[in-house]
């Protein structure tokens, strides 16, 4: 292949596509060698890696960057390295992970353990970006390593500050509940016909006191104790370094940038309430059985948080390349220039 595309080509293979490729590699060796450990709940197993994985791709492919043979050989082997963490977790390392928990007083050994891969895996992606795309990476593609990191610090949190031993992000639990317990209680009261009642009669399907949330549904009486995780702290954390990060390497005013900001920060809160009524009516309506309830429970949040992240970011994107090709056809239409 000859002239400019040329410079676009890794041993014949499109330089974004090799990128990608090579900077996802761990993740697809994990996947294959531990399958069972992908479950979508971001504290119990390694889904989260799978999203950090669409973030990467969605952010290189179509990339028009020239990247040297050098630097990719030099991202093979450290890719080869962070392969070798997870090659050796069953035959020790695993165990000495977790053994380390009763040295550090983790209240949460599983939280600790999952974030020893995401540790990894962040300083695996941030470190080759830096190879490849030198110290500008963090404007070309952030959102993956930001992801991780994000990630890791929750994980963090949980595994040192579980339940509600971390009072600041508690404080928003209560206000969730609330609004919970007002929403469902309306819809009761709208199927049945029933006019409006007193918000904490007791006869009311949902109830709410601090962080308990007591149901009471088809199946019987329910009882939730709901923690800053469950209440959606941490897709707020998540969202909030992942659009940073994204708005960061947008060469938008500033203004735009907080409106695209506050919009997002409003439909993350929405996506949070539809999640803690959604998990509600699941116990009002379909089960109160514990193990089935805490199945819906482990998948309800990234099933909706992580597609409404990526279709808002897409629509951003998505309005932004519309507006700058309508600025450049202005620019360039004769009546836009200046008459001599």
């Amino acid at each position: 292949m000859s002239g400019q595309g040329a410079g676009y080509m890794i041993f014949g293979i499109n330089s974004s596509i090799a990128a990608t490729i090579i900077l996802i590699m761990p993740i697809i060796y994990t996947l294959v060698a531990y399958p069972d450990t992908f479950s979508l709940s971001w504290n119990q197993g390694r889904g989260g890696l799978l999203f950090a994985m669409a973030f990467i791709a969605a952010e290189l492919i179509g990339l028009r960057y020239r990247v040297s043979k050098t630097r990719f050989l030099i991202v093979v082997g450290v890719a080869a390295l962070t392969i070798g963490y997870f090659v050796a977790l069953p035959f020790g390392l695993g165990t000495y992970i977790r053994n380390g928990a009763d040295s550090y007083n983790v209240s949460l050994v599983d939280s600790w353990v999952w974030m020893w891969d995401f540790i990894i895996m962040s300083i695996y992606v941030a470190s080759s970006l830096v190879v490849l795309f030198g110290k500008k990476w963090y404007k070309i593609a952030p959102a993956g390593a930001i992801y991780l990191v994000g990630s890791a610090v929750i994980l963090a949190l949980d595994a040192f500050f579980p339940f509600d031993s971390l009072g600041p992000l508690q404080v928003i639990v209560p206000i969730y509940l609330q609004i919970d317990q007002g929403v469902i209680n309306f819809i009761d009261h709208a199927i049945t016909n029933v006019g409006p009642e007193n918000p904490n009669n007791p006869a009311n399907p949902a109830n709410a006191r601090g962080n308990m949330l007591i149901l009471n549904g088809l199946h019987g009486p329910f009882a939730l104790q709901v923690f800053w995780p469950s209440a959606g702290v941490h897709s707020m954390i998540i969202y909030t370094l992942v659009m940073l990060a994204f708005l960061l390497k947008m060469d938008l005013p500033l203004k735009r940038k907080l409106i695209y900001f506050a919009i997002g920060t409003f439909g993350t809160v929405a996506v949070n309430v539809i999640r803690i009524t959604s998990l509600s009516l699941y116990a009002l309506v379909v089960t109160t059985n514990v193990r089935e309830w805490e199945a819906f429970h482990s998948v309800a949040g990234e099933i909706m948080f992580l597609p409404w992240l990526g279709i808002y970011l897409g629509i951003v994107m998505y309005v932004e390349s519309k507006r700058m090709r309508r600025m450049r056809a202005q620019s360039a239409s004769p009546a836009s220039r200046p008459s001599p």
